[in-house]
């Protein structure tokens, strides 16, 4: 069988075919009563929670524009221990902004040895425009009650996959996940190196510098390197991530690159990446969430830049239109507007937005274009990084 007869077959609208079936076989079965738990699903529930119910218990300073969020299990609400996660994941937070609802992904940048002990800390970092930060830093206080999903992502270290010494380009509020990643290397629960390549502007700008301090003391197999873009400072670099920085600090051998920070970053970070000539198994990337500034792609089509368009959103008996503007994506119009739509990674790499295009047309930046072959076929995209190119209708999946 041919790629695109197996396409044909993964048809989503064809699926509702077998319901049917499914129900005879139902109606059919003994009316015994099944066991009302297995172990497996108990298992199940507390790696991968459907929801969780923290505190906010301590809040740190980090400057005027970060803030570090300590969170507990809600037990009032039901939440009596955090799912444990791999160093690098992330949770996705639930917010009610005014009329608003979203969901954000904030990486973990605590160890797994703190969620053993009750504890994950979230550090957010303010970001120009940034709607979801802007709200967290001004509102969240300690004894406040946030939802938050269960651990998610792939930006993780896998001995199979990956080298034995990680280099990690980080930036801005980038350095999370790698801070995570240092706490499980000097906590003895991975075994890999670390040489942290991390972008400041300035020396007071860097964010952790004293717990990354407090890591390498910690352990031989990290080691921080601070570039700074707007200060020269003896024991700092100066400049930007380069290809030529980044041999300076490699070892002669292997080694992977693992990306975590800004979407200008990625763009620069790549095309130097390029000039090493590395395998593309040896280089990761983080999600950098929502993609910005879509009209400055050079294939973005001319002919929608800067205009507003109707978007009719329909959710099982539920239809709305509201407008969409060229430069925003067609899930954050759905927040805006206040509709409840899903959504986790925004980044169009984890499926939970996962909707179908029933009218109209969108632009879909190649870098974030995470769909199968067979989304591409029938119809189905990711509104958090797709971009109205018109006036669109959109089927979305319940929460």
């Amino acid at each position: 069988m041919s790629i695109p007869e197996k396409i044909k077959e993964l048809n989503p609208q064809s699926f509702t075919s077998i319901i049917p079936g499914r129900m005879h076989v139902i109606e059919q079965a003994p009316a015994d009563s099944l066991p009302k738990d297995y172990p497996v699903n108990r298992l199940a529930d507390a790696l991968h929670p459907a929801i969780q119910h923290v505190k906010i218990s301590a809040v740190r300073e980090h400057g005027n524009d970060a803030k570090s969020f300590t969170l507990v299990p809600d037990e009032e609400k039901g939440t009596r221990e955090l799912a444990w996660f791999s160093a690098g994941q992330y949770v996705s937070v639930f917010l009610e902004i005014g009329h608003s609802r979203l969901c954000k992904p904030y990486s973990i940048c605590s160890g797994p040895t703190d969620a053993a002990k009750g504890s994950y800390t979230l550090t957010v970092k303010r970001s120009a425009g940034g709607f979801a930060s802007e709200y967290i830093l001004n509102n969240w206080k300690e004894g406040d009650s946030i939802d938050i999903s269960a651990p998610e992502g792939t930006f993780t270290y896998e001995p199979l996959r990956d080298a034995q010494t990680v280099i990690g380009i980080a930036g801005g509020s980038g350095i999370t996940p790698f801070h995570s990643l240092a706490s499980a290397i000097a906590d003895s629960l991975e075994d890999c190196n670390l040489v942290l390549l991390y972008g400041s502007r300035t020396k007071d700008s860097i964010l952790l510098k004293d717990e990354f301090d407090a890591l390498e003391s910690k352990s031989s197999r990290i080691k921080v390197v601070h570039v700074l873009s707007h200060e020269a400072a003896d024991g700092y670099e100066h400049g930007f991530i380069t290809a030529e920085l980044i041999k300076k600090y490699a070892p002669a051998g292997n080694y992977s690159i693992f990306l975590c920070g800004p979407q200008a970053m990625y763009q620069f970070a790549d095309n130097e990446i390029e000039k090493l000539n590395l395998e593309q198994k040896w280089v990761r990337h983080e999600l950098f969430g929502q993609f910005r500034n879509p009209e400055s792609c050079d294939d973005y089509p001319a002919q929608a830049a800067g205009k507003t368009f109707h978007l009719t959103v329909i959710s099982r008996d539920e239809c709305h239109t509201i407008d969409a503007a060229a430069g925003e994506s067609l899930l954050t119009a759905m927040e805006r507007a206040g509709l409840s739509a899903p959504s986790r990674c925004r980044s169009g790499e984890c499926g939970v937005c996962h909707s179908y295009l029933a009218k109209g047309s969108v632009y879909v930046p190649s870098s974030v274009d995470g769909r199968r072959a067979a989304d591409l076929t029938y119809g189905y995209i990711h509104p958090c990084c797709s971009f109205p190119t018109s006036d669109v209708t959109l089927e979305i999946p319940l929460l």
